[in-house]
């Protein structure tokens, strides 16, 4: 390993001791900002350095994410002086902005500067599987023998932070709907818990060694089982066979497949709408108090924007009422909780880049499997976009970042065989 591979893997390892000091919000951005400053120190010197520590120059995809990035970062500041938030506010929000939205294009271009191998992020994964494994019966048994949720909160809560639940140790919590139990493992809460269980299980499947794999895969399952997360077991389907079966695209059998598909589903095209309504609504009920708050917050906060802040927002997350249950507009929906807090501009300055990594990423797959754990990774961070606010959360999902930056990396790119290029050419 190059001594960047092999912080990154420490680093990743030691999650679980991290949490117990409640320093997770802390290495992120840490983590994320030095690595970087240490590329751009790479880039100016790099005839003088090792050359295991020289970094190369990004594509394109990453200068994207960076202009885009920064520009929400002026939307963050034109909502706050159109609602005269005041100097302290906007200072803050800058820090949070440094902390959240900034840690996309940072790990994202760490990832493809220093060509970090997926392989080595894939097999520190299924590490920390093994760890979550050990430490699963104490979790487990901790509710039946009456352990307290919440052990305690750390002091590095002092740093600042969107609340205390980002420095809190749990064991478990209680789902308030129904009483049940919820783990959600070294997150803030149960439901990201999913997306952690989502990204250890699509990395895990792409491990060589099948003792490594087993473990990964077990463990990812464990945590999206026992998060309870609705939105992670549809993470998983669409992780796995979307990367899997876009190749496909390049045969002509499948061409008439997909055709022959859709004649049966057209002919039975009533009983299809019902079955697929049914299934959604079955979906939908299983937290049935979650889904009527998250559509409560996602109606106010969309009748807000438009009504109130449509271009910049209204640049900072409100105070919900009881209706919502005090959850705060403008969160549990990063697309919703854009439009709210930086309006339709700062929407755009998020959606341009993820489509653009979508198209890279997709291409890729076609072509290669080294696109095939990229793509799935943002595929499963797409879809809790639409049930988290991703920007808070994103200090834990830099080995998901890293992955797809490094598949971004122009050399990270296998040539097609000749057979797969005259195909592509000729679906073209």
């Amino acid at each position: 390993m190059t001594p960047p591979e092999r912080l990154l893997t420490h680093v990743l390892k030691l999650t679980w001791a991290f949490y117990l000091f409640g320093a997770l919000y802390v290495v992120g951005p840490v983590l994320a900002w030095s690595l970087a400053g240490f590329v751009v120190f790479s880039l100016f010197l790099a005839p003088l350095m090792r050359e295991d520590l020289r970094a190369g120059l990004p594509p394109l995809t990453i200068g994207v994410w960076f202009i885009c990035m920064t520009g929400m970062l002026i939307v963050l500041w034109v909502g706050h002086v159109d609602y005269s938030l005041g100097t302290g506010k906007t200072i803050k929000s800058s820090i949070g902005w440094a902390k959240g939205w900034a840690l996309f294009p940072l790990f994202l271009f760490i990832g493809a500067a220093l060509r970090i191998r997926p392989e080595i992020i894939v097999r520190a994964q299924c590490v920390l599987g093994l760890q979550t494994l050990i430490l699963l019966p104490l979790l487990l048994i901790a509710p039946m023998i009456g352990l307290p949720e919440k052990l305690y909160t750390s002091p590095l809560r002092a740093v600042g932070g969107p609340g205390p639940e980002y420095f809190s140790v749990y064991f478990y919590t209680t789902d308030p709907a129904n009483g049940s139990w919820r783990w959600q493992f070294w997150t803030p809460w149960s439901p990201f818990a999913g997306l952690i269980g989502v990204v250890l299980t699509l990395c895990a499947i792409e491990e060589r060694h099948p003792v490594w794999r087993a473990i990964g895969v077990t463990a990812g399952l464990i945590i999206v089982v026992l998060c309870k997360s609705r939105m992670s077991l549809i993470g998983i389907v669409v992780g796995f066979a979307v990367p899997r079966l876009l190749p496909l695209l390049l045969r002509s059998w499948a061409w008439m497949a997909l055709g022959a598909l859709s004649t049966v589903m057209v002919a039975a095209g009533t009983w299809t709408v019902m079955t697929l309504s049914e299934s959604w609504q079955a979906f939908r009920d299983l937290r049935a108090n979650s889904t009527r708050v998250r559509d409560t917050l996602q109606s106010i906060a969309k009748e807000r924007w438009w009504t109130e802040a449509p271009w910049f927002g209204h640049g900072s997350v409100e105070p919900g009422a009881h209706v919502t249950e005090h959850m705060l507009i403008g969160t549990h929906h990063t697309w919703f909780g854009l439009l709210f807090v930086k309006g339709a501009v700062g929407l755009l300055m998020f959606a341009i880049p993820i489509i653009w990594t979508l198209v890279m990423l997709m291409r890729l797959t076609m072509v290669s499997r080294r696109g095939r754990l990229p793509l799935g990774l943002m595929l499963g961070m797409l879809l809790f976009s639409f049930g988290e606010n991703l920007e808070v959360l994103v200090y834990m999902l830099w080995p998901a970042l890293i992955i797809i930056g490094s598949a971004l990396a122009p050399d990270s790119r296998v040539q097609p065989f000749t057979a797969e290029r005259r195909a592509m050419r000729e679906a073209w």
